[in-house]
């Protein structure tokens, strides 16, 4: 069963290109990845220091996977720094 997740990052005050090229990067390796279905990047609009992640992962087993990936462990550590707080996800169901 697919895994519909909406992931929101946000960077500190006057990190938003710091953090967004550490996001493009974090797309690229992410979509490699033989489980990710789909891994799009939005930026707000109003706010540049809020990111959007629109993701589809095939099953919860490849979405466990991805988080264990080292892309995803150098991305939380080069972003210490940077980010906002923590990373919020909302693992949602496709209604239409």
């Amino acid at each position: 069963m697919n895994i519909y997740l909406t992931a929101i990052v946000k960077s500190k005050e006057g990190n938003s290109d710091v953090m967004k090229n550490m996001l493009q990067q974090l797309v690229v390796d992410s979509r490699k990845e033989h489980a990710c279905l789909q891994y799009d990047l939005h930026q707000d609009k109003d706010n540049n220091n809020v990111f959007i992640f629109h993701e589809i992962w095939e099953n919860q087993e490849g979405w466990d996977l991805h988080n264990s990936q080292p892309h995803i462990s150098r991305f939380i550590s080069d972003s210490a720094d940077f980010i906002d707080g923590t990373v919020t996800i909302y693992k949602t169901d496709k209604l239409s």
